[in-house]
């Protein structure tokens, strides 16, 4: 008996218009993407809708770095995004821009429902004002200590290392991660949702099994603390939607990022005749499914259905987290090569290999993920080239060559192929609750069968023999519909391999149920490698083409800062830090930055290369008083021996500025 159709509307968290893919992202994205392909190779109707995050304070500093409008940063990296997107197989329905116009009416109309229903209160407050640039801070570009756990370096709205979330305000020895200077308090009106009148519905909503069970252990602690009301305005200078009736006041991109999901599925079904209502009002019989990291529950399971609440809109099904992606072991860095863009890795390496991966280590729960290249190259050639394209290309061979590409007319161990159909409902239930890794194990272990039935039966000796020609047939016939049965199973997976063994087949693998009749008397083309093994050696220059891609990466915005790989406290002490003052400086002439400085350190003189031309006449150093590196192992150029360090700060060119005090300094002091 067939199952009913399901209607499911499928979405994955909104990549920031600000920067470039990475595998990172890719992580959410191709576990969302397996999951849509796989529903609709069940026949189910399935959309998968989504867009870039185009708001916020980040988007409008990196346009004016660049000197053009926010809406040309958005158009170019939405194009950018779409075009990595395509080349992984994502296999989404429509993709937007949260900047849409139909993001807007969204925005307005949920807005406005929730003021009618009386949920949005208006209050002065006092937020942190960075005097240098002109301009309010979002709370993330508020740093500071954490005030629960005391890590430091934590953004204004939670911390990385415990999880609480807190206001900008409670952050201890706060500062302006724009310009870096201290920010100062002043008053604003604000707007805010009460979330606390939302607090038995999502309680309701979050144990009705919407969530993980890891996150709504997480929300209770949320709820023990009371829920906030949450404001959802922000200041001018601010890139996003005016909040309507004001002059200075624009929504927070929290607000309409969630919305986006609404507006993409709205621009499709505009273009698909869909009926929007059907799919958005509350107690429909359609399913809403956000697959989202776990650094953004908070906004998924608090922020966003209580905004649906509020509007009379139907909350999501489930929202899926996942972790993060760790590259050997460690947190993406770009100084190992490891932070490896999208476009990075589809310049040498086939995305289905990145997805298989990706597929057979994740399972359903919060856990990271570990992208460990050496297991990465040898389970990928392992499994998908060793067992399970290795059945095609043993057969296909004596099917081409003995019998005109003609399969024989019935297979002679039925009952291996249904051993194969047999497995199908155990490996659907692990898709469909996105443990990958078990649907994978479960694939794996028949492609062991399939191969033992080939080995057991050696068609190789067979097909020297006279007069086994019918038999060779028969059980290569066998073994190409035991592949069939695999890469049907993996086509949600590896959609470009399934594609290319559907050429191969003369047949689709898009639908689980084909597999009831098994493929015979009909003909299968010329087999064509379906997939290579990975090469090492490409992988070494995919990580050596990330270091470049580092080098010649300009000053990134704020919100964009890569920070080097963490060293502990011990490290940091070994640095040995000195006053000195210059007691000569000359320009290089065979050098457009260099300043060499003779330093005086307290009895000592040391000779320093310091790439501070563009900011300072070599004549007005002499006699001023520096920081440097005191034990820092001499480097020899092509101009001499640098003997240490001269600490500088600022954007570069005119506007770099040596560290150190003018009075009361001494030569040779140790900075503290």
């Amino acid at each position: 008996m067939s199952k009913p159709k399901r209607r499911i509307l499928v979405t994955s968290a909104l990549p920031y218009a600000n920067g470039a893919i990475h595998i990172g992202h890719m992580l959410e994205f191709v576990q969302t993407d397996i999951w849509a392909r796989f529903q609709r190779a069940q026949g189910h109707e399935c959309y998968f809708a989504w867009a870039d995050d185009a708001h916020g304070t980040p988007i409008m500093l990196r346009a004016q770095a660049e000197n053009i409008s926010p809406e040309e940063l958005i158009d170019r990296m939405n194009a950018e995004h779409q075009s990595d997107f395509r080349d992984f197989g994502l296999s989404f329905d429509n993709y937007s821009t949260t900047h849409s116009e139909v993001n807007r009416e969204c925005v307005e109309i949920i807005y406005k429902q929730l003021e009618e229903s009386g949920y949005i209160d208006r209050r002065n407050i006092s937020q942190f004002y960075d005097e240098q640039k002109g301009m309010f801070l979002p709370d993330r570009f508020i740093k500071g200590t954490c005030p629960k756990c005391k890590t430091p370096d934590q953004y204004g709205d939670s911390c990385e290392s415990c999880g609480s979330h807190y206001g900008p305000t409670d952050l201890i020895e706060p500062r302006s991660a724009v310009s870096g200077t201290a920010p100062v308090m002043r008053d604003s009106e604000h707007y805010f949702v009460r979330l606390s009148e939302f607090e038995n519905r999502l309680q309701n909503w979050m144990t009705s099994g919407a969530l993980q069970p890891e996150v709504v252990n997480k929300m209770q602690e949320w709820f023990e603390d009371g829920l906030r009301d949450w404001d959802i305005s922000r200041d001018e200078p601010y890139f996003g939607f005016k909040i309507p009736g004001t002059e200075d006041k624009y929504f927070y991109v929290w607000v309409d990022a969630p919305i986006g999901y609404m507006a993409s599925f709205k621009e499709l079904c505009e273009r698909k005749n869909l009926d929007f209502d059907e799919w958005w009002r509350p107690e429909t019989e359609t399913e809403l499914y956000n697959f989202v990291g776990k650094d953004i529950i908070y906004f998924h399971t608090l922020f966003w259905p209580a905004m649906l609440m509020g509007s009379g809109f139907r909350q999501p099904t489930a929202v899926f987290a996942h972790g993060f992606l760790t590259v050997d072991g460690a947190k993406m860095s770009k100084s190992r090569g490891t932070f490896i863009e999208a476009r990075t890795y589809l310049d040498h390496l086939n995305p289905d290999y990145l997805r298989y991966y990706f597929c057979a280590r994740l399972g359903s729960g919060l856990g990271d993920i570990d992208l460990n290249l050496d297991d990465f190259v040898t389970r990928v050639n392992s499994d998908m080239v060793g067992k399970v394209v290795n059945i095609a290309s043993r057969c296909a061979g004596f099917i081409q060559r003995g019998s005109n590409g003609q399969l024989a007319g019935k297979l002679p161990e039925p009952e291996l192929y249904q051993q194969f159909l047999d497995q199908r409902e155990l490996i659907a239930d692990d898709f469909e609750q996105r443990n990958y890794q078990s649907a994978i194990r479960r694939i794996m272990a028949l492609a062991d069968e399939g191969n033992r039935y080939i080995d057991e039966h050696k068609p190789w000796t067979l097909n020297k023999q006279e007069g086994q020609q019918e038999r060779v047939q028969a059980i290569c016939t066998q073994g190409v519909n035991l592949f069939r049965v695999l890469m049907t199973y993996l086509a949600p997976v590896v959609p470009f391999t399934a594609a290319t063994a559907g050429e191969f087949l003369g047949v689709p693998l898009d639908q689980w149920s084909d597999l009831d009749r098994p493929l015979l008397n009909v003909s299968i083309h010329p087999f064509k490698p379906l997939m290579t093994r990975v090469d090492p050696l490409k992988v070494e220059a995919m990580i050596e083409n990330s270091k470049e891609n580092l080098q010649s990466t300009e000053t990134p915005a704020a919100s964009e800062l890569d920070l080097a790989d963490e060293i502990e406290i011990g490290d940091f002490l070994k640095v040995d830090l000195r006053i000195a003052k210059i007691v000569d400086a000359a320009a290089v002439p065979e050098a457009d930055k260099l300043i060499q400085l003779t330093l005086d350190i307290g009895g000592e003189t040391r000779n320093v290369f310091a790439g501070i031309k563009s900011a300072y006449d070599p004549a007005d150093l002499i006699g001023r008083y520096t920081v440097m590196v005191a034990n820092l192992k001499p480097r020899k150029m092509r101009f001499g021996v640098s003997e240490g360090m001269v600490l500088a700060a600022g954007p570069g060119g005119s506007d770099l500025f040596i560290l150190g005090p003018d009075e009361g300094a001494v030569p040779g002091m140790r900075v503290t």
